[in-house]
């Protein structure tokens, strides 16, 4: 394998690549054998949702290279696909990371050199923004360049379909197959043709604003609790200057922001990890949040598509919300609300990935509104919302990870209308005299107490992906046969397709595409989850488990036994 990894750096030693790449392949060739390996083991596949990895030279790193085979083989793909247009079209955004704006400006480059037309944003923009300007400016497909929430050393490629949603099938296997094609850099176009590029900015801002506030739907509410104190930080990324227009556009006078996080800078020099779901990333926040007596904190990650909350709980004290929890206040102010406006008839659905807590369905449920599970990843919802276009109405969906979606223009998960939408679900419970933590007690009173939790286990490099390969296969060949106490009475399937009912024998099939992904469901509704992520070196393990909450007084309690509850499951799973 080592002789195999020397070759392809080898080849990165021709001339078609830059000096400052070939001295570096040169360097790590004669002095640093195992970063030779991680850079040059592989390629950085090209997979259903893009590219993502570390950025420097080799194939299997995040570079110009790899991002112009990628790109070179969209364009091809997209001239095939769309041969019948006088003029292909994209819009190209990017994050705060480092290189992204060279990325960007790269990859509109090869477009433009391929005879398309590369709208291209004038800075760092949202990702949901992105998603917007497509469907907007009628493109047939859209490039952003983030890595999310990943560390600063990564970047990432995310390419997107002509209805704003990321590329699903058939498109994704074909691009693959395009990109494939691409085997050497000489055949990628980097010159570039400035009469195809066109700059865009604030008219795209505006316009994606005045949309969102359209989905408000208690401004009056607003108006009578307009001065809530909200926190926001960006985490250094690209909802700094959108997310604050939005709040305010909705009515909101009060946000109070971070200014050490409103530097726009790729370092992310504030935080170890810019990932909203982690409480560190939120501490400079909190800590603001306690001198004002906030009512509200919201930090969004890099790209600004998702967002997390803290808010006060029942002792007054800022307490952080996870992905399910924060998801269920949204669905559950929005059926609320539309059943108050009378804006049910009958044809309205949420959507949700099959990781994500099914109090969100027992609440649709309530209100008779369709729901829908998919596989991870928001592509999914979005395929849902295209399918039923002008035939049901898209009221909300979201998924665990702390990404959510209202209305039908963006396709994708995003953070700008979750963020306006969250200060209105708080200004909604302030005009009851409650807090976001009172509403969530009372979800919890009317449909269940339902706790979810996520552990990750990490595995990095050649040996890393191996022991994640194992992991699954062990899980997939000798399911658990109880967890936490309660027998295993349904396994889904996802790769194989296919849902077991272990005490009937009984075999279904399941209606969505497949996916490398486990489920385990016992007699009392604990369901567990297995797959590996898409996009880091890890395997995660999903835990829900639910009970009867029978009154306020009983909230601690309740929680600490299905914590409790979840900590056996972790022992018995070994993974600790």
């Amino acid at each position: 394998m080592l002789e195999q990894i020397k070759a392809n750096a080898q080849a990165w030693l021709e001339p078609g690549f830059d000096k400052k790449t070939r001295d570096r392949v040169q360097y790590l060739l004669e002095n640093d054998e195992k970063e030779l390996t991680e850079s040059f083991y592989k390629y950085l596949e090209f997979g259903t949702g893009g590219l993502r990895g570390i950025m420097g030279v080799g194939t299997n790193r995040m570079n110009i290279y790899t991002l112009g085979m990628a790109t070179q083989g969209l364009a091809n793909y997209l001239k095939k696909e769309f041969d019948a247009l006088d003029q292909i079209s994209v819009v190209i955004a990017h994050d705060c990371r480092n290189n992204s704006q060279l990325y960007a400006e790269t990859t509109a480059r090869i477009f433009s050199s391929n005879g398309i037309k590369a709208y291209l944003f004038d800075a760092l923009r949202p990702t949901p923004e992105l998603s917007f300007a497509i469907r907007h400016l009628k493109a047939q497909s859209g490039v952003v360049i983030t890595a999310s929430h990943n560390p600063k050393e990564y970047n990432g490629y995310k390419a997107y379909w002509d209805d704003g949603g990321q590329i699903i099938s058939p498109h994704d296997t074909n691009i693959i197959e395009e990109v494939k094609k691409i085997n050497s850099v000489d055949i990628i176009d980097f010159k570039g043709n400035d009469d195809l590029i066109e700059i865009i900015g604030s008219e795209i801002d505006e316009i994606y604003i005045n949309k969102l506030k359209t989905l408000s739907v208690n401004p009056d509410i607003i108006e009578r609790n307009s001065n809530l104190k909200i926190v926001y930080t960006p985490i250094h990324g690209t909802g700094v200057k959108l997310v604050p227009m939005s709040l305010r556009a909705f009515g909101f006078k009060n946000i109070y922001n971070i200014p050490e996080q409103d530097v726009t800078d790729g370092n992310f020099p504030t935080v170890v990890s810019p990932n909203p779901e982690e409480s560190a990333a939120l501490k400079m926040a909190l800590e603001k949040a306690e001198e004002i007596d906030a009512d509200l904190v919201m930090a969004t990650d890099p790209d600004a598509d998702r967002v997390g909350i803290a808010v006060k709980n029942r002792e007054g004290k800022i307490n952080l919300l996870n992905g399910n929890q924060t998801a269920s206040l949204l669905i559950y102010y929005l059926l609320n609300a539309w059943a108050d406006n009378n804006k049910i008839k009958g044809n309205e659905y949420i959507c949700k990935t099959i990781v994500t807590t099914d109090l969100l369905n027992k609440m649709a449920e309530k209100f008779g509104v369709e729901h829908f599970d998919v596989l991870t990843g928001f592509k999914y919802i979005a395929d849902i919302i295209k399918r039923y276009e002008g035939k049901k109405q898209f009221i909300a969906g979201g998924e665990e990870s702390y990404g959510y979606l209202a209305g039908e223009f963006v396709r994708d998960k995003d953070a700008v209308i979750s963020c306006a939408l969250f200060a209105e679900v708080t200004a909604w419970a302030k005009d009851q005299n409650k807090s976001l933590f009172d509403i969530l007690i009372d979800i919890y009173l009317e449909y269940g107490f339902y706790l979810e939790s996520l552990r990750s286990v990490v595995r990095k490099g050649i040996a890393g992906a191996e022991e994640i390969q194992k992991l699954m296969a062990d899980f997939r060949d000798n399911p658990p046969l109880s967890v936490g106490g309660s027998k295993v009475l349904t396994i889904h399937d996802y790769q194989l397709s296919i849902t077991y009912n272990k005490e009937t024998g009984e075999e279904t099939k399941i209606d969505l595409p497949q996916s490398n992904v486990l489920q385990f469901i016992t007699e009392d509704g604990t369901k567990i989850s297995i797959r590996p992520s898409g996009t880091e070196p890890k395997i995660k393990f999903y835990f829900s488990v639910n009970e009867k909450l029978p009154s306020r007084e009983d909230y601690e309690g309740v929680k600490k036994r299905l914590e409790d509850k979840i900590k056996l499951i972790i022992e018995e799973l070994k993974l600790d």
